[in-house]
């Protein structure tokens, strides 16, 4: 076998059996290398993607089946609605307005109970006044003479439009009403547009309505009677798993600020478990939507028609304030500087406690509002974790003289090391720097502390407003402390 090189192109030549050569010339050209990159992608990357696709929307189907069957409602639905276009006899009674029926399905059904109910309250409501008032506007323009009744409907269209288009601006109606001022000025500009060229205009009016109410009272009907998926519960379930991940989130930072973990097992789930704080901070938009949602909500299960959902929302917001701080203190985790090992032992156990009986009190705090039943341990809890924090502050004022006390100017100069660029290591920073992230780190969990209290608060005054069942007093063991002083951790 022999390898020529002339003129910049590669060449094989080899010898078969008859004893003749053969050359070989490599594919260097645009089409050869367009094609082979054509095969790769058809038979690889776009098998892979087909293949990747599936597999996500199986996990989602397997994951959460309840939106499954969410989907295999609204086929339900549309299935039912369409026979007042197939069946013959429902044709002739509604005609072409049949289609509004099916347009009010594809439209209004939504996920939740709440959600569908809140859509088809405001379409039904908005097409009744906006139809009622567009016949009453037409007939006003019909007794005015052929030359006042356009320029009466324009007028119309524009002040009803534009006053329906601002009150979207107000929060209050944007938060509850939104939908319904659309569909306001859609029917009303329909109405009022199609009531110039159509005679019988009450009686198009009296079948769109009638069309609609069939729609929506269809998607009520199935959203409530199969599998319903109530936005109150919903809420309530996102509250208590929010409280749990914070509990989580803070025990799992204070363990990996003060402790090493060496099992890589153990620090993955710490990891993962450190994270929990951003579920809680990205969780505002979607507990305002379902609290909105949950207003419309019949009477089910221990939700009365009154529940007080506002009362989640406040609780989120003190949720979100401890998770602030949560997050500042893991970006704590893994600093440069460290303190002297003897401060940071003293003070890691006081930090380690205090976070302890704070996760406590954040999980009595989940069984209370999972079980909607007032706990009778959560003063005792609170108490602990206060006095924790008494020990904690008397820890943190018993710190070493030198270290606490203001810097002279030869402490406070610079090290050579930080002129000319290079990394200062722990033994060349003065002594106030060194413990200055650990000063932060406890001052951050006192605070902590402070705003579990604040949850607390919220809580206990969900449980009045919501008449939790009261708690059962229980009688104290003989060998149980009854000062919190004399507890051990």
């Amino acid at each position: 076998m022999a390898k020529e090189e002339a003129s910049g192109k590669l060449e094989w030549r080899i010898n078969v059996p008859d004893g003749t050569w053969k050359n070989l010339e490599a594919e260097s050209g645009i089409v050869g290398k367009f094609w082979l990159r054509l095969k790769c992608l058809i038979l690889g990357g776009l098998i892979s993607r087909v293949v990747g696709f599936w597999e996500k929307i199986w996990k989602i189907g397997v994951g959460e089946p309840r939106k499954v069957i969410h989907c295999i409602k609204v086929g339900v639905a549309l299935c039912i609605v369409s026979l007042f276009y197939y069946m013959r006899p429902l044709y002739d009674d509604f005609g072409g307005n049949a289609m509004w029926a099916v347009m009010t399905v594809v439209v209004v059904f939504e996920y939740t109970v709440g959600a569908t109910l809140s859509k088809c309250i405001n379409r039904a409501v908005a097409t009744f006044l906006a139809g009622a008032l567009g016949v009453g506007i037409h007939w006003v323009a019909d007794h005015s003479g052929n030359e006042m009744r356009p320029i009466i409907l324009g007028i119309s269209v524009f002040l009803f439009a534009s006053a329906a288009t601002f009150s979207r601006f107000i929060p209050s109606v944007k938060a509850r009403f939104d939908y319904g001022a659309m569909i306001f000025i859609l029917t009303f500009s329909l109405v009022s547009v199609s009531g110039f060229r159509v005679v019988e205009l009450i009686e198009l009016a009296q079948q769109r309505l009638s069309t609609i109410a069939i729609g929506t009272s269809l998607c009520i009907f199935v959203t409530m009677l199969f599998c319903p998926v109530w936005a109150g519960c919903e809420l309530h379930r996102l509250i208590h798993q929010n409280i749990e991940k914070l509990a989580d989130s803070l025990d799992a930072c204070v363990v990996e600020y003060f402790k090493d973990s060496g099992n890589l097992s153990d620090q993955e789930d710490i990891n993962k478990k450190i994270q929990g704080y951003k579920c809680v901070l990205n969780s505002k938009a979607t507990e305002e939507s379902l609290s909105n949602f949950a207003r419309w909500e019949p009477t089910h299960g221990q939700f009365n028609f009154g529940h007080p959902w506002k009362q989640y929302l406040k609780l989120g917001v003190a949720l979100r304030k401890c998770a602030y701080c949560i997050e500042t203190l893991n970006s704590c985790i893994g600093s440069e500087i460290q303190a002297p090992p003897c401060i940071r032992e003293n003070l890691g156990d006081k930090c380690l406690k205090v976070s302890c009986y704070s996760t406590k009190v954040l999980k009595e705090l989940v069984i209370t509002i999972k079980k909607m039943k007032k706990s009778s341990k959560i003063d005792f809890r609170v108490a602990e974790m206060n006095f924790a924090v008494k020990e904690l502050r008397d820890a943190l004022k018993s710190l070493p003289s030198h270290v606490i006390a203001p810097l002279s100017i030869a402490t406070i100069e610079q090290p050579p090391e930080a002129k000319t660029g290079e990394p200062i290591s722990n033994a060349n920073v003065p002594p106030i720097m060194k413990v200055l992230p650990l000063v932060t780190a406890v001052s951050l969990l006192i605070e902590i502390a402070a705003r579990i209290g604040g949850i607390v608060d919220a809580v206990e005054e969900l449980a009045s407003l919501a008449e939790f069942e009261p708690a059962k007093e229980q009688k104290p063991k003989q060998n149980q402390p009854t000062n919190v002083s004399t507890l051990k951790v």
